[in-house]
């Protein structure tokens, strides 16, 4: 027979499992009764601040979750008279505490919004404005952590900051749209997440994705002080973005109210430099071909300025570090710095910023809205670099854009076995955009120079100096060079001249029919020296001089050279050296009209040269 120890046990046992099943079995009772939906807009409400609206009667839910589903459920401002909701959504799900819930009380950790929208105010200055709650529990809290914050900036005494438990609010397919008076524009769509803060003094997280601008982009967020954030003091904060376009990271302290300060690491790595301010809409050229850039620095500062230390930037594959300042409390954005490389690729570099199309036939218009956009400041250099298909080496160089103002120049450089400075700017004035082109290629070895500027004829062997400046307008790079105003020079020392047999030009010359210059290209001719001034004007190389000095003769040039058409009217003859002499020149003298175009030139005697007879014949 059972003692009464266990038969006690036993109905202590039974009385327990039918207080638990009594309680289980008034919990939709209790529920259905007091726990109604002006209850939880209540606490809805005294979390957030705002005025909350539910249509329709919660649905309640006890196993395996006590949950509460509201439908149409709406947040809006308390001073709002239009009741314009700041917050909605189709459907809500609370997870409430089933004990509360017995005695009368709303107790819910966990809220699940599906197919939110918040609205944003969209400023006249095009900003936007976060909606701004009217007290609640979260603004009462942030307010008391501020109070505790000023009191000690530096190491806030965590002690006393509030310790409400909070939890987690998910989303779901959500919205995030710009209110104005012209309607409404959405900012983000497809937006899903989690924000979890198990308790207002502890570490707290956020996760997003969203599609933005027809991108998706994934957000993280976590800090193991967050409501020292929001009363804006500093803390840890360790944020990332990740997208096709683009992907971003930060780890540091950072006091987001106030005057905004950072002081971490920061890192940035896109595919597409171009992409990405394509996709952040700045007004960047879109045919400018800029690659792949990655940044990983330390960062520090304000809103007002930001400094980038022992940053390292990698162009293209190109590795390279130094020092940037963004400024950023001027009515434009300004960037300056200095970046060192060992290798680079120029064009692609100025292309970040200045229209670097190339000139040959590309007729598109040449945009220089960037100008508008940010004021930039660079100073570079690289031990080796390209530019095109020219190679240079101990690159100083700087890239500028300001007012308008759209440059970049090389400074010094060596290229060619001599030294070489360029630079190209565009200048928007009211009557126009403005182009110049400025080289200055000195000492250089002219075959290595015309074999990188695609010349194949006519080209001097020797040391030199190469001087190209043109102006003009700059709509496109075809109508600087239609309309282009400037000058250009050339002068080469002792050496030859490939592609001309000189020989072989006078005999077709003494034959008085034209002839394509090709046809006497088979040779080099030795020089003493070659001279070249050109004045250009609206488009026309006027040729002031072109002579080529042999041991005994001098061959000389004059006339137009036209870009548009391409077209070729020289006038030119072949002289002694030294018309005193006693002695006749090896040469004969002989004159000649040059035509045709660039591509094909030919050559037509005006006075042909008399050549004397091969030996044991005579002339007629």
């Amino acid at each position: 027979m059972p003692s009464p120890l266990f038969r006690r046990s036993i109905w202590a046992i039974v009385g327990i499992a039918v207080l638990v099943a009594v309680a289980v079995a008034a919990v939709p009772f209790i529920a259905s009764t007091q726990i109604v939906k002006d209850r939880i807009a209540f606490e809805m409400s005294a979390w957030s601040g705002f005025r909350v609206s539910i249509n329709g009667t919660p649905d309640i839910e006890i196993w395996p979750v006590f949950r509460a589903t509201l439908t149409d459920v709406t947040l809006t401002d308390w001073e709002d008279e239009q009741g314009s909701p700041v917050i909605e959504a189709e459907r809500v799900e609370i997870e409430l505490s089933a004990f509360s819930a017995l005695s009368g009380n709303v107790d819910f950790s966990d809220a699940h919004f599906l197919r939110p929208t918040v609205r944003l105010r969209r400023l006249a200055d095009g900003g936007l404005e976060m909606p701004r709650s009217r007290g609640g529990r979260l603004t009462r809290a942030i307010e008391l952590a501020r109070a505790t914050v000023s009191a000690s900036p530096a190491e806030p005494d965590l002690g006393k900051m509030p310790s409400d438990e909070f939890g987690s609010v998910e989303f779901v397919d959500g919205r995030v749209v710009a209110v104005s008076d012209e309607g409404e524009d959405e900012l983000l769509t497809d937006l899903t997440g989690k924000a979890s803060l198990p308790a207002l003094n502890k570490a707290g997280s956020l996760t997003a994705t969203a599609i933005w601008r027809g991108e998706q982009a994934a957000l993280e967020l976590s800090s193991p002080r967050p409501l020292v954030l929001f009363a804006g003091g500093a803390a840890p904060i360790v944020a990332s973005l990740k997208s096709a376009p683009v992907e971003a990271s930060f780890d540091g302290t950072a006091s987001l109210a106030g005057d905004v300060h950072v002081d971490g690491q920061v890192k940035f790595a896109a595919t597409s430099l171009r992409r990405v301010l394509e996709w952040s809409r700045p007004g960047v050229m879109p045919t400018s071909p800029v690659g792949s850039i990655s940044i990983a620095s330390g960062v520090s500062g304000d809103l007002d300025r930001l400094k980038l230390d022992n940053a390292k930037v990698t162009i293209d594959g190109n590795p390279g570090m130094g020092i940037l300042d963004l400024a950023l409390n001027g009515p434009l954005p300004s960037l300056s710095g200095t970046l060192a490389f060992d290798s680079l690729d120029l064009m692609t570099f100025a292309s970040a910023f200045a229209p670097m199309a190339s000139p040959n036939g590309n007729a598109a218009e040449i945009d220089t809205s960037f100008a508008d956009r940010i004021n930039l400041d660079l100073r570079l250099s690289t031990s080796k670099a390209t530019a095109g298909s020219i190679a240079l080496s101990e690159v100083a160089a700087t890239a500028q854009v300001k007012g308008g103002l759209v440059a970049f120049d090389i400074s010094d450089a060596e290229a060619f076995g001599g030294n070489v400075q360029a630079g190209i700017r565009f200048d928007r004035k009211p009557g126009g955009s403005q182009a110049e082109l400025r080289l200055l290629a000195s000492d250089i070895d002219g075959g290595a120079f015309g074999t990188a500027a695609g010349m194949s004829r006519i080209v001097p062997i020797g040391r030199g100096t190469v001087s190209v400046i043109l102006k003009g307008p700059g709509l496109s790079w075809s109508t600087l060079l239609q309309n282009a105003n400037g000058s250009i020079a050339a002068t080469f020392g002792a050496g030859a001249i490939i592609g001309l047999d000189l020989q072989a030009f006078l005999k077709r010359s003494s034959e008085r029919g034209f002839f394509s210059l090709d046809e006497v290209s088979g040779g080099t001719l030795p020089v003493d020296g070659v001279e070249l001034k050109a004045t250009v004007a609206n488009g026309v190389a006027r040729i002031d001089k072109a002579e080529a000095r042999t041991a005994t003769n001098r061959i000389w040039l004059t006339g137009i050279v036209p870009y548009v058409g391409r077209g070729l009217a020289l006038s030119g003859a072949i002289e002694a050296k030294d018309a005193t002499a006693a002695t006749p020149p090896a040469i004969p003298p002989a004159a000649f009209f040059v035509g045709g175009s660039w591509s094909a030139p030919f050559i037509s005697p005006l006075v042909a040269p008399v050549l004397a007879a091969p030996s044991g014949t005579t002339s007629d």
